[in-house]
C-alpha cells in the first residue's frame, strides 16, 4: 500500500511515514500544496493524508482540483481546525476522512484501515497460494504448519505477490508498491528482498514458490 503524506510541520511528517513505513506502508511525503497536487496526479496512491494548513496552496484547494481532474484516491484531512464549519468545508471539498491535531497516532492507523477498506474493489483479510498463508490482520504468515517470522518490507512483498498470484510482477511493480521515492532503482535491493523471502518461504529441496521470470520479473506460483 503506497500512501502521501502532505505535511509542511516536517517534524511531524518524519512522524507519520515512520510510522506509516513500520505498519508495512510505502510513504512519500511532501511539504506543499503544488507538489501535493502534482504527485497525486501523477503517482497511483493508495491513499493521500493532507494538511489543510500548507503553502502555496492550501489542502482544501488541492482536494478540489484533484476532484475535479478525476483523482479519486482517498484522502484524509488533518487539520488544528476543530470546528463543525471547518469539518464540513474539507468534507465538502471531497476528503473521505477528517482529524483534527493533535491526534493520536493509532486513531490515525485506525482511520487509514477504515479508508482503505471502502475501495472498490474489496481487499481479503486472508489470502492463501498454495499451502501458503497470510492473515493482513495479524501479520502472521504460514507455510503448512510452519509459523514464518517475516521483516515489515518482507511482509509488504509477500503481500503483493499473494494478491497477484500467477501473475507476472516487474521489478517496476514492485518499487511502486513496496518503496517509496528515495529507493535506488539502480540497486540490487528487490533481489536482495527476494532471496531473503525464498529462504524463508521454500521448503528444503522444493522448487521456489518465487519464480524468476526472465527478462520479465517474478512470479508467485499457485501448487
Amino acid at each position: 500500500m503506497r500512501v502521501l503524506v502532505v505535511e509542511d510541520e516536517r517534524h511531524l511528517a518524519s512522524i507519520i511515514k515512520r510510522g506509516l513505513l513500520e505498519e508495512g506502508y510505502s510513504v512519500d511525503t511532501v511539504y506543499d500544496g503544488e507538489e501535493a497536487e502534482y504527485m497525486a496526479e501523477n503517482v497511483a496512491y493508495d491513499l493521500i493524508v493532507l494538511d489543510i494548513m500548507i503553502p502555496k496552496k492550501d489542502g482544501i484547494a488541492v482536494c478540489r482540483a484533484l476532484r475535479a481532474k478525476k483523482v479519486n484516491t482517498p484522502i484524509l484531512m488533518l487539520t488544528a481546525r476543530d470546528s463543525v464549519e471547518d469539518r464540513v468545508k474539507g468534507l465538502d471539498s471531497g476528503a473521505d476522512d477528517y482529524m483534527v491535531k493533535p491526534f493520536a497516532f493509532s486513531e490515525l492507523l485506525a482511520r487509514i484501515r477504515a479508508l482503505l477498506r471502502r475501495e472498490a474493489v474489496p481487499k481479503t483479510q486472508k489470502l492463501q497460494v498454495g499451502d501458503l498463508k497470510l492473515d493482513t490482520l495479524t501479520r502472521e504468515v504460514w507455510r503448512g504448519q510452519r509459523a514464518i517470522e517475516l521483516t515489515t518490507k518482507e511482509y509488504s512483498i509477500l503481500e503483493y505477490f499473494m494478491r497477484h498470484p500467477n501473475a507476472v510482477i516487474t521489478r517496476s511493480m514492485l518499487e511502486e508498491n513496496a518503496w517509496d521515492y528515495e529507493y535506488d532503482s539502480l540497486s540490487n535491493i528487490i533481489d536482495v528482498y527476494i532471496r531473503r523471502l525464498r529462504r524463508k518461504i521454500d521448503e528444503e529441496g522444493e522448487e521456489s514458490m518465487i519464480q524468476t521470470i526472465r527478462g520479465a520479473g517474478y512470479r508467485l506460483k499457485k501448487a
